[in-house]
């Protein structure tokens, strides 16, 4: 091997490892570097179809405790919404201004069955809206006689992702710029036997509620630009 081609190959090892380190040493959060998020403004109580259902004895499924959620995350929202023919939707959010890692951790497939829930299904999928397609997790669970079908994401800084890979791809991404990635995981159930419906019903209210909300906040929420 030529003096040329040992330098060159030295000087990539070098342009590696400083890119590796970049990755591994981020140092700035990418959510002081934006608006902050409230999600109890960014979600109106009612869009479309839809109304927020006040004193509801519906229980949104959240199995850690109060002072983990608090510690784990910066903001969580459980809302039920209602509309005019009585079903039922169950939104829950939680954003956490460092993603790596904890939303990750407390995926409904795990949470779910931690709850004492059946986890039945558990299928990748794409959720259409008007603005794009978002990858989504589809899941069946039960508990007794009560079915919840429901279906969830998350989102990397502004991008809606599946998997630990592509988690990771795009951590890694950040990483390179110095930035912690924020993160959000969007979860929607109903309590319905009929699979088919609840996924449908699910998607309808994502897409109305996605409508509702300003460019910022749908980007935020779902990883999704205008149309």
């Amino acid at each position: 091997m030529t003096s040329s081609k040992v330098s060159l190959l030295i000087c990539g090892l070098i342009l590696a490892a400083a890119v590796g380190a970049i990755a591994a040493r981020p140092s700035v959060k990418l959510a002081d570097e934006r608006p902050a998020v409230s999600l109890e403004v960014l979600v109106p109580r009612a869009f479309g179809e839809w109304r927020e259902a006040p004193q509801t004895t519906l229980q949104v499924v959240n199995p850690q405790t109060q002072e983990l959620l608090d510690k784990l995350y910066s903001e969580v929202l459980s809302r039920v919404y209602v509309n005019a023919e009585g079903y039922r939707i169950m939104l829950s959010l939680a954003y956490g201004s460092d993603q790596r890692g904890s939303l990750q951790a407390h995926k409904p497939e795990v949470c779910y069955p931690a709850q004492g829930f059946v986890l039945r299904k558990n299928e990748p999928g794409m959720l259409s809206t008007a603005f794009g397609e978002i990858p989504v997790r589809r899941l069946h669970t039960s508990m007794g006689a009560r079915q919840e079908p429901l279906t969830y994401w998350f989102t990397v800084g502004d991008r809606a992702v599946q998997g630990r890979t592509q988690t990771r791809i795009e951590e890694l991404r950040m990483g390179l710029t110095g930035r912690i990635p924020d993160g959000m995981l969007f979860r929607v159930s109903s309590i319905d036997a009929d699979q088919v419906r609840a996924h449908r019903v699910q998607e309808q209210f994502v897409n109305q509620l996605l409508q509702a909300v300003p460019p910022p906040g749908r980007k935020r929420l779902s990883g999704l630009g205008e149309s």
